[in-house]
């Protein structure tokens, strides 16, 4: 692949996932949005329908992490960087999702920060930020050895 269609392609990617944070009102239920926005700190949470919250998680989740997988793979064509990456983020997932769970049943008595990082993990595709300075940073070191 050219250097000029990769970087075109890791473009489009990117726009995707600005795209599914431009829609999210419609395409996800999320009814934390509005109260990590406001006065979180003086209200209380609002109802929320715990399954559906999650399975909306899940699809969330899923378009990043399929977005994510991919922009790892147009830009380093590294098949075990995309799996190390796939069970990263699947791993990942079921650790901060249970834990997300568990404070939203306790309905955040314990405070509201933790649950709040947990959800900005679970939405935002923030796990790129982590694993694509790594593969850079793996490749720049394999290409010096030789």
């Amino acid at each position: 692949m050219s250097k000029t269609l990769k970087y075109i392609s890791i473009v489009i990617l990117i726009a995707l996932l600005f795209l599914i944070r431009a829609f999210e009102s419609d395409l996800f239920y999320d009814p934390l949005i509005i109260y990590f926005q406001n006065d979180y700190l003086y209200s209380s949470i609002p109802e929320v329908n715990a399954w559906k919250m999650v399975i909306d998680l899940l699809f969330r989740y899923s378009l990043n992490s399929l977005v994510t997988l991919a922009i790892i793979y147009v830009a380093f064509n590294k098949k075990s960087f995309v799996k190390f990456a796939g069970f990263f983020l699947m791993v990942a997932f079921i650790l901060l999702v249970v834990l997300f769970t568990f404070l939203l049943k306790d309905e955040f008595k314990s405070g509201y920060l933790l649950p709040f990082y947990i959800r900005r993990f679970l939405i935002h595709p923030l796990f790129l930020l982590l694993l694509f300075p790594a593969f850079y940073y793996l490749q720049l070191n394999k290409l010096r050895r030789f």
